[in-house]
C-alpha cells in the first residue's frame, strides 16, 4: 500500500511502480500458496490456521483493491466494499463457530475466489505498465479495473451465498443456540 501511495516519495518513478507492486505481489502470493502446502505436507493444519489463514488473505486483499481507490487506478470504493462486506460476514461466521467448538473449513469456491481477486489484481498490475508508458489512457486503465474487479467482486458474492448455504446446518445451530 505505501509503495503504491509514496512511490514518487520513495523514488520510484510510475514507470516502475507497476513492475515493483507485480514482484510484491508474486513474493505475496507464492508465500502463501507454500504456506498453505508445506502445513499439509507436513500435518501442520490446525483449528487456529483454518480460521486465521483466510482472514490474513482476505485482509491482504483488500488493502490492496482499497489502495487501488486511490489514482491512477480510483476504483470506485462501493466496489471494494463488496469485498469488505463478505469477508467479514463469512470471517465472523468462522469465529463464532469455532469459539462454540466447531471449526468451518475453506471451501473451494472461497479458493477460486481468492484466485479471481489474485488474478484481478495482477490484471490491473499489468496495465498499469501501458499505462505508465502512455500507451493508454487512464479511463482504460480504469475501466479494466472496474471490469476485473466487478468479475471478481460478482463471483465473491456467490461464494459468500455458496458459503452460508453449505455450512446453512451450522448457521441453524448457531441461531436456534442465541434463542435458547
Amino acid at each position: 500500500m505505501f509503495l503504491y501511495l509514496e512511490h514518487e516519495l520513495l523514488g520510484i518513478s510510475l514507470v516502475w511502480l507497476p513492475y515493483v507492486l507485480l514482484l510484491l505481489l508474486g513474493v505475496s502470493e507464492l508465500s502463501d500458496a507454500f504456506d498453505g502446502y508445506f502445513a499439509r505436507k507436513f500435518h501442520q493444519v490446525t483449528d487456529f490456521g483454518k480460521l486465521l489463514d483466510p482472514m490474513a488473505d482476505s485482509i491482504y486483499r483488500i488493502s490492496v483493491f482499497l489502495t487501488f481507490t486511490r489514482p491512477p487506478v480510483s476504483l470506485p470504493l462501493l466496489l471494494v466494499f463488496v469485498f469488505l462486506y463478505r469477508d467479514s460476514v463469512i470471517s465472523t461466521l468462522r469465529t463464532i463457530c469455532a469459539l462454540r467448538g466447531f471449526a468451518l473449513a475453506a471451501r473451494s469456491t472461497g479458493k477460486i475466489k481468492a484466485i479471481l481477486q489474485a488474478a484481478a489484481i495482477l490484471i490491473i498490475l499489468f496495465t498499469m505498465i501501458p499505462y505508465s508508458l502512455g500507451y493508454i489512457s487512464q479511463n482504460t486503465l480504469w475501466l479494466t479495473a472496474m471490469i476485473t474487479t466487478a468479475v471478481a467482486a460478482a463471483y465473491a458474492l456467490f461464494a459468500g451465498v455458496e458459503y452460508i448455504w453449505a455450512n446453512r446446518d451450522y448457521v441453524i445451530r448457531l441461531l436456534k443456540r442465541e434463542k435458547a
